[in-house]
Parts: structure tokens; sequence; C-alpha cells
């Protein structure tokens, strides 16, 4: 589902999801910590924390009133690939309880890029909590800064890249209905006046910044 179709309506769109994901109404939508004794279990969350994200996003849009969203002109996916670390974010269910995380993209032959987001459960000593995606440029004539990232098949989500270091530094990863929001970095921390500066641009994108979390990075070594 597209989170910024427009056409289907909010209990609809409820209906749907009480369909496809009724364990939601059920169980928590905590991922499961890594381990070889539940696999089955973080199948599950994986599948929750999946169906949480599109029905949050799809509800978001159905009321959205933002004005379109620019991106960056253009990204070098070569460039872009590696390691992230999560500087803050708007708190997600599927996020809650983490610290220490990052992002890991790799890009393969076909062009795609395989994904790998972990963080650590509670604590920096916390139990490794991961998951795995795939992300594809959505229209690869244009600027490469508008994505698509998918942890659970069929859903997938928009993943736009609004900010962008010229040395591929930092960048704001943000989405059209403003409810989705990541500030990343290539170390555990940013210069305050650095981190002032990207606040000025996120908030130019018409993003209300009380929400808005840092994110706990151990100290680096």
């Amino acid at each position: 589902m597209n989170p910024n179709h427009h056409e289907m309506g909010a209990s609809q769109i409820r209906g749907f999801f009480d369909g496809v994901c009724p364990q939601l109404r059920e169980r928590s939508l905590l991922p499961s910590p890594i381990s070889a004794r539940n696999a089955q279990r973080r199948g599950q969350a994986t599948k929750r924390a999946a169906c949480a994200l599109i029905l949050a996003a799809a509800l978001a849009a159905c009321r959205s009133t933002h004005p379109p969203m620019d991106v960056v002109e253009n990204v070098d996916l070569g460039r872009y690939t590696g390691k992230w670390y999560e500087i803050a974010s708007f708190p997600q269910h599927f996020q809650r309880g983490c610290v220490a995380s990052t992002a890991s993209y790799s890009l393969r032959e076909d062009g795609r890029i395989d994904v790998l987001n972990q963080c650590r459960d509670e604590s920096f000593d916390g139990k490794l909590r991961q998951a795995e995606g795939i992300a594809w440029v959505v229209d690869p004539s244009d600027s490469n800064a508008k994505l698509k990232v998918q942890f659970f098949w069929p859903f997938s989500g928009d993943y736009w890249i609004i900010e962008l270091d010229p040395d591929y530094q930092f960048a704001v990863i943000g989405h059209p209905s403003r409810e989705y929001l990541w500030i990343l970095s290539r170390t555990p921390t940013l210069q305050p006046d650095r981190y002032a500066r990207v606040l000025e641009e996120i908030e130019a994108h018409g993003y209300a910044l009380d929400r808005l979390n840092r994110t706990p990075q151990p100290p680096e070594p």
C-alpha cells in the first residue's frame, strides 16, 4: 500500500488491517530479541511492526494537509551506502526501547539496497535487536532521493532523503506525511552547531520539532 494514497478512507484502512493484522489488537508491537530459539516469535513481531508502520502511515496520509515535501537534488547511492548512526528521530512503536540504533546499507548488483537496522534493547549492554529489509529507488531517472523500503512483503514505506551533507556525513530521512523522521550521521554524535543547523532545515520542511527525541549512543572510543 502506498501511504500517499488518499482515495481510501481511514475506516476502510482500519478494516483492511484488522483483516490482515488482527494480532495487533491483542499483542505487543515490540520486536522480540534475536535468538535461535525464538525465530517464530521474531517473525511474528516483525510482521506486527510492519503492519503498525504501514497502518500509521496510511492513517496519517488520510488526514495530512501538508504541502509537497522537497528532497535533495541528487544522491550517489554508492557514497550513501555504509553504516549510519541514528542521532534523533520521531518515536515509533517498532523502535520502542531502542538505544545505540544504527542503519547499514549495501548496494546489490541489481541496483537495489540491502538494509540492516540494529539497536540494543533498553541499554548499551542490552540484547541485540535487528531487522533486515530491502530498498529501491522509486524513479531511477530522478534524483535517487525517493526510495521505498520493505521489511515485510507486500508492504513498503516511503524513505525520502530530504537533507544530505555534501560529504555524506549526515542525512535526514523524512516522509511526506511528516509523521516519520530520522537524523543520521556517520559518527555517533553531531557537533552542537551542526545539529542546530539540521534542526532549522527540518523545520523548514514543515516538521514539528517538539516530537523529536535524541537517540542514546555509546561514547566514542
